[in-house]
């Protein structure tokens, strides 16, 4: 690729992340772009600014993410929609735990996707909400895990979409898109349905 071409491409690419947020934005363009630009965009994105955090700050973002997603679960109306958004966040986010085992060395890798990590379809608001309390707390453990036990230096786990990440990425990835995606959520007078789903995670594989 040419620089000239390298420019064009990266400034649509910037414009994209910009318009749709960080997580969101590095995932889309997992999905629509290849090389040189996913790399670039998950590298700023993502490992750039977890990789001046240590794992004890990150698992701080994680809980206080946790706060904000509590309190948005617990303002959201009782509707197929934002039951829909719950379990999304939560599914990834377990998926995402295993991921983040096999950087502890607790597990082996195994390339599946989030859809069986998903709560059971018939799960109501009001489990669902239980469950995601429970779920970013896990995630919180795990991060101070990884504190204790760190990972050698460089070492990465694939994410489906966008490639290897190191384990501080994976946890910036999880901060970011559960706080994204709750933003969706819907209270009782606010009405209408949540808004179109932009995340391509939604399906990792």
């Amino acid at each position: 690729m040419t620089k000239s071409s390298s420019s064009k491409t990266l400034v649509p690419a910037l414009i994209t992340v910009a318009g749709v947020g960080l997580a969101a934005g590095a995932a889309y363009l997992a999905r629509q772009r290849k090389g040189e630009v996913k790399e670039f965009v998950v590298s700023r994105v993502l490992e750039a600014p977890a990789g001046r955090s240590s794992y004890t700050d990150l698992g701080q973002g994680l809980e206080r993410g946790g706060i904000a997603l509590a309190g948005r679960a617990a303002r959201a109306a009782d509707t197929p929609a934002n039951c829909e958004v719950l379990s999304h966040i939560i599914g990834i986010e377990r998926w995402g735990q295993n991921r983040l085992r096999v950087a502890l060395g607790r597990r082996l890798y195994e390339s599946d996707d989030y859809q069986s990590y998903r709560p059971a379809p018939q799960t109501g608001l009001a489990e669902l909400r239980n469950l995601l309390s429970q779920t970013r707390s896990g995630t919180v453990d795990l991060a101070r895990q990884l504190h204790a036990n760190p990972p050698e230096d460089g070492a990465t786990v694939g994410h489906n979409g966008l490639g290897p990440l190191t384990a501080k990425a994976w946890l910036r990835y999880l901060t970011q898109h559960a706080d994204l995606e709750s933003r969706r959520l819907r209270g009782e007078k606010e009405g209408g349905r949540a808004a179109e789903e932009v995340m391509p995670e939604s399906a990792p594989s």
